[in-house]
């Protein structure tokens, strides 16, 4: 469920009660997980035990306090630990420690000139692809630390070495490893109620009890040695281009990943969205901080943001404390981390290294043709480098844009009539100049030809293709009309009208389908036979009466085109949908589903709902229009449509508080009390964006299953003769989903 984050601030009474109520047990939450975290980092980054916990720290006091999230949670990130650990072999730790805190200054100067949003340009498939890189090349090497052996000093040699490692080496530490990876994986399975302690604390706790009361011989955590080798940051020594090549990736890296997780973030609660200049700037601070005091670099971390969301948190004070309760833990508990054995930290790494190849990740890019760049991405990481694996992803990424920006679309077919209708889409530059022409080439000379530019772009050499095939076309005897649906790119070069080297905005064309007051042009329209033009408002009123207006412009443009089709089915309906949707406004069945008059026999209310037959409050308007449907129309389908950010779900989500003050409202809504139970007793499968995101899918499937228990419906579902069918209506995208449903097996009540 969504929470109310609020901004850092002087607590009041009451924000010292939410702060105890729902931060402080959180942050509780959170430092338990950071803990074996940061330990785990520090080890794959090569860096001392006591860089991890200083990193996790100073996340917390300084990050947390400072930065434009008020649930983000920032330490040190594993996606982080290859660059570190190659920054350590090059020029020593202490250098590593200055180059973190001068990635710091530069990340504060550019949160200082605002250019965050400027981050959010890397495509996320090389973000994502970096980071299954990095998780790949983490677990290799620390699996031969698991097996009782050393890692190689490359992914490959890794990779290699794997098989030797497993036949020949059975000591100790290996039943630590692998115990250690059981607890992990089986700690999901268990019920919620049994996992009130986090996963990796768990796991540690139980290799390292096991390992003691056996006696087993293994590596132990040494923390007072890492405490003893702090040292202030000296200058690194060597090619300065080299330095500040590392300056550079380690800002820009720990940057993106911190501004990716603050967007991740926020659509995990309701709260007020990051602030990313803010959130920048204070990661810049940290990362000052952390390098001077001798910690790994800092990036915000979507894992234990995550956790900190899901344990609650609703402001900054949760991070805050988390990185307080380190601190004292670094400083009173310290001597228990001699207790862990430096295999099950190895373990826990290869157990996080396998999560960051996030496979829910291969699913959204797969919609965008981004797998390839993702793909790309993680071999180069792992076959070549970070640095040079990032770069190839990257140029993918570009070539793939600069591809995608220059295709067009040509399609030439023969109409009915004789006609032949070609379509014409994209950025038409010199590149597409041969696709053109062999299209065109298809059009048989002396033909009638309607050619529609939809086009947004189009260069000196594109255009003299077009004029001259059209010359050409028409001295042969046919004839071509050119309609320019976006823009008048053509017409302008034709006439000799300076163009213009950059992509017009898109013009807000008259069409039906556009709002109201996208279709505003400040004029009076024509009178009608509806409307008598002496009651037209004044030019340019404010008051246009939009309903009015589009009756009229329906008269004029559409009715024409329309009225042999209505006229043809004014005596009788025969459509072949049920279609169950949501009230909202900016759900229109006819647009989203391409149908027109006659086809969809629609319902309307708020919330999507078909109450169960026999439900209390009582509703007969669902129940008529089901039945008139199925018994009169014989419908062949039913459809429930369900929306993006539905306002009926979010009143169910917040225990009808924002339904208060009204009654009515509260009591239709008691019918989606099914659906809140159904999305109370499943978990989320990854491809929703959060609490809210969640329940306006599952209530479609809920709805489906209420239909079956009408006597009818079920009756027709079972004979074959109707099918139930959920969509999920995405606004922000303006997509239609297809919802995979359980098998329905509801009957009648």
């Amino acid at each position: 469920m969504g929470t109310d984050t609020k901004s850092y601030r002087p607590l009041a009474k009451s924000g010292i009660t939410s702060v105890l109520r729902h931060d402080l047990p959180a942050s509780l939450v959170v430092f338990l997980v950071a803990v074996p975290l940061s330990l785990g980092i520090a080890v794959a980054s090569g860096a001392p035990l006591a860089a991890g916990l200083i990193a996790a720290v100073v996340g917390g006091l300084v990050a947390g306090a400072l930065g434009g999230g008020a649930v983000q949670v920032s330490g040190p990130a594993a996606g982080l630990s290859l660059v570190v650990a190659e920054l350590v072999t090059t020029y020593g730790w202490r250098a590593t420690c200055m180059i973190t805190l001068m990635a710091g200054a530069l990340q504060l100067l550019l949160g200082l000139f605002r250019v965050a949003r400027a981050a959010l340009a890397v495509s996320p498939a090389v973000v994502h692809g970096m980071l299954a890189g990095v998780g790949v090349v983490i677990a290799l090497s620390q699996l031969h630390v698991v097996l009782g052996g050393s890692p190689q000093r490359s992914a490959i040699g890794n990779l290699i070495e794997l098989p030797q490692q497993i036949i020949h080496n059975h000591s100790h530490a290996v039943f630590v490893g692998l115990l250690t990876i059981a607890v992990l994986v089986g700690w999901t399975r268990l019920p919620q109620r049994l996992r009130i302690v986090p996963a990796p604390l768990a796991a540690l706790f139980a290799a390292s009890a096991t390992a003691g009361a056996l006696g087993w011989d293994v590596t132990r955590v040494d923390l007072s040695q890492s405490l003893s080798e702090w040292a202030t940051p000296i200058w690194p020594r060597g090619d300065w281009h080299g330095i500040i090549g590392a300056v550079l990736l380690v800002a820009l890296l720990a940057g993106v990943e911190s501004l990716l997780s603050s967007v991740a973030t926020d659509k995990l609660h309701d709260g007020k969205r990051s602030d990313l200049d803010r959130e920048l700037t204070a990661q810049g601070v940290a990362n000052m901080v952390t390098g001077a005091l001798g910690g790994l670099p800092i990036a915000g971390v979507i894992v234990r943001s995550t956790t900190n969301v899901r344990a609650g948190a609703r402001s900054r004070w949760s991070t805050v404390l988390h990185g307080l309760w380190i601190l004292v833990f670094a400083v009173c508990l310290g001597w228990t981390i001699k207790l862990i054995p430096m295999e099950a930290l190895a373990a826990l790494l290869v157990f996080i290294g396998v999560q960051m190849v996030n496979v829910g990740h291969l699913r959204n890019l797969r919609g965008h043709g981004e797998i390839p760049i993702y793909v790309v991405t993680m071999a180069g990481v792992v076959l070549v480098g970070l640095a040079e694996g990032v770069l190839l992803g990257f140029g993918l990424a570009m070539l793939s844009a600069l591809r995608r920006l220059t295709w067009i679309t040509v399609r030439a077919k023969p109409e009915s009539d004789g006609r032949w209708h070609v379509l014409i889409g994209g950025s038409l530059t010199f590149l597409g100049v041969p696709r053109l022409t062999s299209e065109l080439r298809a059009v048989p000379a002396g033909a009638a030809v309607e050619l529609d530019l939809n086009i947004d772009f189009m260069d000196n050499a594109a255009f003299e293709a077009i004029h001259t095939w059209r010359h050409d076309h028409e001295r042969g005897g046919g004839t071509v009309d050119i309609d320019e649906i976006h823009d008048e790119w053509y017409a302008m070069a034709a006439s000799g009208a300076r163009m213009f080297p950059a992509k017009t905005p898109p013009r807000a064309p008259e069409r039906w389908w556009l709002p109201w007051a996208h279709r505003r042009r400040g004029r009076p329209a024509p009178a009608s036979p509806l409307v008598p033009a002496q009651h037209s408002p004044a030019e340019g009123s404010p008051a246009v009466p939009d309903l009015l207006a589009g009756a009229r412009e329906f008269h004029r443009r559409t009715a024409p085109l329309i009225r042999p089709f209505l006229l043809a089915m004014a005596r009788k309906q025969e459509p072949s949908h049920l279609f169950i949707t949501c009230a909202d406004s900016r759900v229109v069945p006819n647009l989203i589903t391409a149908s027109g008059p006659g086809d969809l026999f629609t319902v309307r209310n708020i919330g999507n709902l078909v109450p169960r037959l026999g439900a209390a409050p009582p509703d007969d308007s669902v129940a008529a229009a089901i039945e008139y449907a199925t018994g009169a129309l014989n419908i062949r389908t039913i459809t429930v449509c369900g929306h993006s950010g539905c306002g009926a779900m979010a009143t169910l989500l917040s225990g009808y508080e924002k339904a208060a003050e009204l009654p009515a409202l509260s009591r239709w809504l008691h019918h989606g009390n099914h659906s809140l139970a159904r999305f109370i007793a499943t978990e989320s499968d990854g491809a929703d964006d959060g609490p809210l995101d969640r329940l306006c899918r599952v209530n479609v499937i809920q709805q489906l299953e209420n239909l079956r228990t009408y006597p009818q419906v079920d009756r027709l579902v079972r004979a074959g003769r109707l099918q139930l069918v959920g969509l999920y209506f995405d606004i922000g995208t303006a997509r239609v989903h297809v919802l995979e449903q359980p098998p329905l097996t509801a009957s009648p009540l």
